[in-house]
């Protein structure tokens, strides 16, 4: 089952897809899915985000592949949902997209065996995480101004559960901005797979239901400017619509 959620008429709702950029309401209505204001399709308490977990990526951007996960945190800010803006600072020279496979655990998990990881999976969903590459200081511990910038992560537009996705270690990743494919690969060629993800992070800290696992991103990288249109696509999971925007505008005093 897919879900999201949305605004429409100042109230938030739970969707369903209904047919072709159809949506159906948890009240029954349908309406096309422009007609409404879509929400992140869930509301992340704890958010983990992934550096470097595909090997061709590390190697595009000239680091090893790491001998372990390198993991860290996002704020509640930096989340927008499908079709939403996202802000490109004035002062950025390269902000690049990052298509990723997002992780939503369904349960309390501490100590979790990489065997059970899956019982603690709610489903899965399509998140951008933008980078800009001018603030980073170091690959192996990206700072709060290149990962936690308000708007720099979409994320959508559904959620579907776990056991419509049976295999989430081997779907393709696509990027394509303006209409022309920048960026493609597969989840199976993460270095640290989902199970093995949900073992160490649970290893050491408790889980709960809502916390959102980002497993990173495949090489294929290219700069985004304002007004272009950037799709994230994961087969079976979702298709996230995203344009960029200039600080300027996107705080222009109305």
């Amino acid at each position: 089952m897919k879900t999201a959620r949305v605004a429409f008429n100042g109230a938030v709702h739970t969707a369903t897809p209904a047919g072709d950029d159809l949506i159906r309401l948890d009240t029954g209505r349908v309406l096309a899915e422009r007609d409404v204001i879509w929400l992140p399709p869930v509301e992340p308490r704890t958010a983990f985000a992934l550096g470097l977990n595909y090997a061709d990526h590390a190697k595009e951007l000239a680091f090893k592949a790491p001998e372990e996960p390198l993991i860290f945190l996002k704020g509640p800010n930096t989340f927008v949902g499908h079709r939403a803006q996202t802000v490109r600072p004035v002062d950025a020279t390269y902000m690049h997209y990052e298509c990723e496979l997002a992780v939503v655990i369904g349960k309390t998990a501490r100590r979790v065996s990489r065997e059970d990881a899956d019982e603690y999976v709610r489903g899965y969903t399509v998140a951008n995480d933008y980078a800009i590459r001018d603030y980073l200081e170091n690959y192996y511990r990206p700072n709060l101004r290149v990962k936690n910038r308000d708007t720099c992560t979409p994320l959508g537009p559904w959620l579907v559960d776990r056991d419509d996705v049976p295999d989430p270690m081997n779907l393709t990743l696509s990027t394509f901005v303006n209409g022309v494919k920048t960026q493609q690969g597969s989840t199976h060629d993460m270095i640290f797979d989902i199970a093995s993800l949900i073992e160490t992070l649970s290893s050491f800290m408790t889980l709960s239901p809502g916390d959102v696992i980002l497993t990173g991103t495949p090489e294929g990288l290219a700069d985004t400017k304002p007004g272009d249109e950037v799709v994230t696509e994961i087969e079976g999971v979702g298709r996230l619509v995203n344009s960029i925007v200039s600080e300027t505008d996107y705080y222009r005093a109305g």
